[in-house]
Parts: C-alpha cells; sequence; structure tokens
C-alpha cells in the first residue's frame, strides 16, 4: 500500500531539517579547526539541544566528516570534507589564481597575505603566506569561518553587496555578531565606509597590537569574488603607509580578477551548444 502524501511530505520535511542542523554544526566546528570545538559550544552556537548534537555528531564522525581529538575529546572538521572540497575548488580555482599574487605581497611587503572568499552567512579563509619579517601575524588560519562583515576581508565581502542584502545577513547573523561582542548597526555603518573608500582598515587586528587592511578582487563584470588581506604589528604599518600599501595590494587584486575573468570567458567558450 502506497504511503499517505501526508508521510511523504512529513517524512520530506524531517530529511530537509536533519540536513540544515548537519551543516549548522559542521559551520560551527569550521570556526574552531585549529583547536577544535567543545560539545557544549556546538549546542550555544546552533541553539540545538544535547542529545540531538550528539547525534548528528556521532553520525558525522562515522562518515568522516568530522573528527575527534582523543585527548581534548573536542570536535574537528574532518577529512571527508576537505575531499568534498576539492570538486568545488576544480571548478572555480580562485586560490590557484591568487596564490603567486598572494606570496608576492608577503615577500614584498614582508607581512602576513591571507585569501578569503565568501560562504553563504559567513567569511571562510582558503589561503595564509606568511610573509619575512621574523613578527608574523598569523591572526587567523587556513579554514577559519566567521561571520560575514568579521575581520577586514569579511568587511570588503560584506560591503560589496547591495545594501539590502548586507542588512539581511546581518539580521540573520544578529546573535553570532552580538555574541562576538559587535554591534549589528555599526558593522552596516562600517560596510559603507569601506565601499565608498574601497578597502578595509582595522587599526587594531584581530591579535593584539596588530593592524590589517584588506581590498576585494572584482570579476570583469564587477562581482566581488574575494578578499585579499595582509597582517601586521602596529609599528609596520602608520597611517602614513596605508596608502601605499593599499595601492599594492589593489594592483595585485585587479591581476587575480582579470585571471579569474579570462579563465571563465575560455570555459564558456568551451561549453557545448545544443
Amino acid at each position: 500500500m502506497a504511503a499517505a502524501p501526508d508521510t511523504d511530505r512529513d517524512a520530506a520535511t524531517a530529511g530537509a531539517q536533519s540536513v540544515r542542523r548537519a551543516l549548522a554544526v559542521l559551520r560551527v566546528l569550521a570556526t574552531g579547526q585549529e583547536r577544535g570545538v567543545r560539545l557544549t559550544d556546538v549546542v550555544s552556537h546552533t541553539g540545538l539541544n544535547r542529545p540531538t548534537v550528539h547525534r548528528i555528531l556521532r553520525v558525522l564522525v562515522e562518515e568522516g566528516a568530522v573528527e575527534q581529538d582523543a585527548g581534548t575529546r573536542r570536535y574537528l572538521i574532518g577529512g571527508e570534507v576537505s575531499l568534498l572540497g576539492l570538486a568545488r575548488s576544480a571548478r572555480f580555482p580562485i586560490r590557484a589564481i591568487a596564490e603567486p599574487h598572494l606570496r608576492h605581497l608577503s615577500e614584498h611587503l614582508g607581512d602576513t597575505a591571507f585569501l578569503t572568499i565568501r560562504n553563504g552567512l559567513d567569511s571562510v579563509c582558503i589561503d595564509r603566506r606568511p610573509g619575512s619579517f621574523p613578527v608574523k601575524v598569523l591572526s587567523i588560519e587556513v579554514g577559519a569561518r566567521r561571520p560575514l562583515g568579521v575581520g577586514v576581508s569579511g568587511l570588503v565581502l560584506l560591503a560589496a553587496l547591495p545594501e539590502a542584502e548586507a542588512a539581511d545577513v546581518v539580521r540573520r547573523n544578529r546573535r553570532r555578531l552580538q555574541a562576538l561582542g559587535i554591534d549589528p548597526a555599526e558593522l552596516l555603518g562600517r560596510a559603507l565606509q569601506t565601499q565608498a573608500q574601497g578597502y578595509a582598515y582595522a587599526a587594531v587586528g584581530v591579535v593584539p597590537g596588530s593592524r590589517a587592511l584588506a581590498v576585494p578582487v572584482r570579476l570583469g563584470d564587477g562581482r566581488t569574488v574575494a578578499g585579499i588581506a595582509i597582517a601586521t604589528i602596529t609599528e609596520r604599518l602608520p597611517e602614513a603607509r596605508v596608502g601605499t600599501v593599499v595601492a599594492q595590494m589593489q594592483e595585485r587584486a585587479e591581476l587575480i580578477g582579470a585571471q579569474a575573468t579570462e579563465l571563465a570567458a575560455r570555459r564558456l567558450e568551451r561549453r557545448p551548444t545544443s
């Protein structure tokens, strides 16, 4: 006997809810990739109850999407997620395109350079190149995920959005932003300022005693696809030097954007028509 339509709909709704919950858990784990995240913190950040989070984590561990440190009992993103990510990077290899330019900045400026992209409501660091200066500011590790607008790279990505979309992102991230001590209205104000000046600047960086700059990477059609940033100790980035460093970063960002645009155009030309 066929299942009743209502039963099918209920099962589909429950299945979709399970997927959303699993993704919410993975996003929280991505924020603490270096040290891992405690079960209690996953519960707090997702708003799910403890038994539900524990059940989701158990399945994700079994599937290789999550790992648990035997010593600390903290949870981390697993190798299976990295393997799945390779398919995305092959389709639009912004990291490979940007790598020589990121390396150029780190070598010529002497400071750590970062590449960050948007993923939904978050920004994600996908590459980091330490500079030659002995004191290095490694404020964000590769794979780190933060609410969009947090940090200079996230700010240039948020600033690139239409005003209504940026406001919606901040509204949906409100609870996470407030947990970080960030006022949503002030963040939107900083995004508007960043949009007007063309770059983001933090006189006080993530690491105490540091400063940071970021500029957007745009395709030929004007879309922002990434942000590149540098972080350094305060003494190495006085106000008088900001303009010079921004100009060097913008030059590299334009080269990355041009190469990404050219690659996209070539792939479009090769696409079969039907």
